[in-house]
């Protein structure tokens, strides 16, 4: 019996989710303490308990990505990795070419996923317009 096979969809789900998490906070080498952070919150969010946590820690590669099934659980999944990319506040070349893998591996369309991670950028790094950031803020939570 495999690790997966001990939990339900959902855990499943999130335990892969998590594991591709891990695989882009060390694509550029070491998980540094910011992304560590992020990748702690981000498991207890999941409902990873420690012994997944170090499994996922010591073979991201090893568990493959079960896509969502709805475009906004896409979406927080791609967020979720955006999180973890921008944790040091920087995008590496080697995050950006997993991110992309990422991004259609997770179900958006080839021609569509390149633009939702190109304004994904520009909002989470700051690159804002200023119409784009006073829609933002006017915006009702």
């Amino acid at each position: 019996m495999s690790f997966l096979d001990l939990f339900g969809t959902e855990h499943v789900r999130n335990f892969t989710h998590f594991s591709s998490l891990v695989n882009i906070a060390a694509v550029d080498g070491e998980i540094n303490p910011r992304e560590e952070a992020v990748l702690r919150r981000l498991a207890r969010q999941l409902n990873i308990d420690e012994e997944g946590y170090q499994k996922a820690i010591k073979e991201p590669n090893k568990f493959p990505i079960n896509p969502p099934n709805t475009n906004i659980e896409r979406l927080e999944r791609l967020y979720d990795m955006l999180r973890i990319i921008f944790a040091d506040h920087i995008m590496d070349p080697k995050e950006e070419v997993l991110l992309k893998k990422y991004a259609i591996a997770l179900g958006f369309p080839p021609a569509t996923s390149q633009e939702i991670i190109d304004r994904s950028i520009q909002i989470l790094s700051g690159q804002l317009s200023f119409e784009d950031y006073l829609y933002l803020l006017r915006r009702k939570p």
